[in-house]
Formats: structure tokens, sequence, C-alpha cells
């Protein structure tokens, strides 16, 4: 009992402290891998080739939609460990782990091989066309193979999150970042495997994530159990209630991304190539955002599985004003650095253009998905999962295709951006309403051990079992 406690370490001391550790040791990691994608597009603007940065966008919107399904996964994986230690059941969080690692790995397999099948079609969809295309088709099919990997790699970093190890997650992504550091140079450079270089240092980097995660996980905090069909299939409904519609969520970001940038791809392949950049500056400047969202939900899942709700209530309010006080000095950082950000890349014309775009106010609009990625963290370790699934999506269509396409017709490739940042205002308000509606009814014993919350779909309720989680 005493060491199940001892596990759960978010049950006692200071919420902001937890929460500000939790976050800072992950931005850390986030930021040395989003760091590489960022080198990587250095690297290639450096080859004086545009079809290339363009190639890396296109590729960019398909790849979004792979590692979003592991991050589905990932959330599947946290908020049932994260509950099953604030339970005081260590032996149910590992059991927990394995299955979904075995389940994911395996929807994995069949996800990427329908990618790699329709990689034409899908590039198409974006935008891409004639070289451009062939480009991101060949770095495509480098990659797409890899996503079983990246899903052991996210699912293993979220389960260190979720014991409170968020040292050892930090150094699981620093690991991955290192590696494709390293590599980058020597394959895009040395080698002279320009794009496929990207992509193959890629690859090492993601197994580098994958193998440090599962040592990790093997040395300090008890490993996997045993693989048994008949636990698996009993399982199999919890971890879905969770995993299936945190990667519809998820799903929803990368199709809002695909729209935008075909959305931009109207206005040349410059146009694209700058909201590459600026899809890569975005997690690095704005990796706290990114990480509290994976961070707070331990935090929550513990001591709701404690049943501490005024501390859940705590950790969720303290997160908004963190969330303030981190965006504003950042924006103000990127408006003063706007101009040497643009001279970094060789960017002229349109690319040039959409980055001062970026780097200035407009980027306050990142309050508002701030709060939209807490409130998420909220529904999935408070049982209510589907309701992030509703948020991205009403985010990555409602408040992503009517805005983009208004502002394209009135300000061009300008307007697309601005388009994608304004509508997420909406959609956040109405976020931070249900969070605070969930986290009421949680205190009202409404989310318990004896009522259980309930999911709709297909308009047929049905409940998670919550000695299964």
């Amino acid at each position: 009992m005493t060491e199940a406690r001892d596990q759960a370490r978010f049950l006692t001391g200071s919420l902001t402290r937890h929460i500000i550790t939790m976050s800072l040791t992950s931005a850390i990691g986030f930021v040395a891998l989003f760091a590489v994608d960022l080198v990587d597009m250095l690297f290639i603007s450096m080859l004086g080739i545009n079809e290339l940065a363009a190639a890396v966008g296109f590729a960019g919107a398909i790849l979004f939609m792979t590692t979003s399904i592991s991050i589905g996964m990932g959330i599947a994986a946290g908020a049932l460990v994260a509950k099953s230690l604030g339970e005081s059941k260590p032996e149910r969080a590992t059991e927990l782990l394995t299955h979904v690692l075995v389940v994911g790995v395996a929807f994995a397999v069949v996800f990427a091989g329908a990618i790699y099948a329709n990689l034409d079609r899908l590039t198409g969809w974006v935008g891409a066309t004639g070289t451009t295309q062939a480009l991101a088709v060949s770095y495509l099919k480098i990659l797409i193979p890899t996503m079983p990997v990246l899903l052991v790699g996210i699912v293993g970093s979220a389960t260190l999150r979720s014991h409170g190890a968020a040292r050892l997650a930090m150094i699981v992504t620093l690991t991955a970042g290192v590696v494709n550091a390293i590599l980058d140079p020597i394959f895009i450079f040395g080698l002279d495997m320009g794009l496929d270089g990207a992509a193959l240092a890629s690859v090492m980097s993601r197994i580098a994530m994958a193998v440090t995660a599962v040592w990790y996980i093997s040395r300090r905090y008890g490993g996997f159990t045993g693989v048994s069909l008949a636990a698996i299939a009993r399982d199999l409904r919890p971890i879905a209630a969770i995993a299936v519609p945190a990667m519809l969520a998820n799903v929803a970001a990368p199709i809002g991304a695909a729209y935008v940038t075909s959305a931009a791809a109207q206005f040349g392949e410059a146009a694209v190539a700058g909201m590459a950049i600026v899809g890569r500056l975005t997690p690095i400047a704005f990796a706290l955002i990114f990480a509290m969202s994976g961070s707070i939900g331990p935090i929550i899942g513990q001591n709701f599985g404690a049943q501490k709700h005024d501390r859940v209530r705590r950790a969720f309010n303290r997160s908004m004003v963190l969330i303030v006080a981190y965006v504003i000095p950042v924006v103000i950082v990127l408006y003063v650095l706007r101009g040497p950000i643009a001279d970094l890349f060789n960017a002229q014309g349109i690319a040039r253009d959409l980055i001062y775009l970026f780097c200035g106010p407009l980027s306050l609009a990142w309050i508002f998905n701030g709060i939209i990625f807490v409130g998420n963290a909220a529904y999935n370790n408070l049982g209510h999962p589907f309701y992030s699934t509703w948020v991205n999506w009403g985010r990555n269509t409602l408040g992503v295709i009517p805005f983009v396409y208004v502002g394209a017709q009135f300000y061009g490739a300008q307007g697309v951006l601005v388009g994608q940042m304004a509508g997420g205002s909406v959609v956040a308000i109405i976020s931070l309403i249900l969070a605070q509606r969930l986290l009421k009814q949680a205190e009202n014993g409404a989310i318990s051990e004896a009522n259980p919350p309930a999911f709709e779909t297909h308009n047929r309720p049905f409940r998670i079992l919550h000695h299964r989680r």
C-alpha cells in the first residue's frame, strides 16, 4: 500500500510546483524533438530547392495524422495508469499499460499500412503536385512504416509521466532529439541523401525513443505483464473508451491542418513553405503549452482516482493562470526576433510575410489553444473523453474551415494564417465551460465509484466499469 501511494506522488505537495516541474521537463523534451524538425527545415532550406521545403509541408500534414493516433493511445495509457496509481493499484497499472501497447501496436500496423498504400492519393488531397508530390511521397515511404515504433515511444513517455517520472520522460524525448540532431547533417549532407536523409534520421530517432522508454519502464516501474488474449479482451472496452475518442480528437487536428495546407497551396509553394516553417516554430515557441496538456493529465488523474476533487479543481485553475503567464512573454520575444527568424530560413516574399505575421500579436491566440489543451486533459482523465472529441472536431472544422476560407478570400495567404488562429476563441470558451461543469460534477459525486461516467456513442449509452480503469 505504501509503495503504491509513493508512486502516486501528485496526491500531496504543491500543485503549482507539480505542474511547473512536469511541464518544464516535458517541454524540454518536446523542444528537443521539435527543434530537430526545425533544424530539418533549416538544412532543407539550405539546399536551396523550394520544392523540398514545400514537400516537407505536405508530408507534415500526413505525418500529423499518424502522430495524432499515437498520441491518442498515449492519452489512454496515461489516464488509465494515473487513475490506477491513485487507487493504489500499481499491478493493475502495469497490466493496463501492457494491454494498451498490444492493442496500440496492432492498430498502428494496420493504420500505417492503409496510409502507405494511399500516399499518392493523400498527398494529392492536401494539394501536392508534380515534383513536390513525388518528393513528399518518397519522404513518407520511409517514415510511415515506423508508426508502431513511434507509438511505443509516445505511450512509454506518457506512462512515465503518469508515474510522476518527469525527468525520465524528458530523457526519453531528449534521446530521440539528440539522435536525430546528430544523424541529420550526416545523412542530409555527409551522405548526400537530401530529403530522404532527413527521413532516415527521424526513423533512427523514433527507434531510440521507443527503446529508451521501454528500458526505463522495465527497470524502474515493473515492466510489463504477460500477454493474455482473454485479459486483453476484458480490457479492450475501457481502453477503447478513452483511446477511441482521444484518437478521434487528435485526428481532427491533422484534418484541420490538411485543409489549411490545401488553402495555402493556392498561393504557391512559397506560401506552403512559409506555413511549414510556422508549423515548426509553433511547438518550440509554445512548447510549455503542448507539454502542459500532457503534464496536467496525470495530476488530475491521480487525484481523481484518490477522490481528492479539491486538488483536481485547483490543478485545473492554476494551469489556466500559467498559460497566460507563459504566452504573453513568448509573443514579445517572437516579435523582437521576427527578422532574424525569417533570415535564418532565407525566407522571402510570401514565406517571409507569414513568418512576420506569426511572430506578432496574432500568436496571443495561443492562450485559447492552451485552454483547449488543458480542457482535453481534464475530459480524458475525468472519464469524459468524448468531450475532447467534440471540442477538437469543432475546433478543426467549424473553427477552421469557414475562418480560413474567408481569410483566404480577403487577405490571401496571410488570411489563411489569421483564419487558422482566430477560429479557436469561441471553441475555447465552450471548452472552458464544459470543463468547469465536469469539475463540479466530480465534486458533487456525480462521477464516482458508484456512479461511473457514461458515454454516448451512436445514441446508445454505455458505461465504463470503474474497477477496470
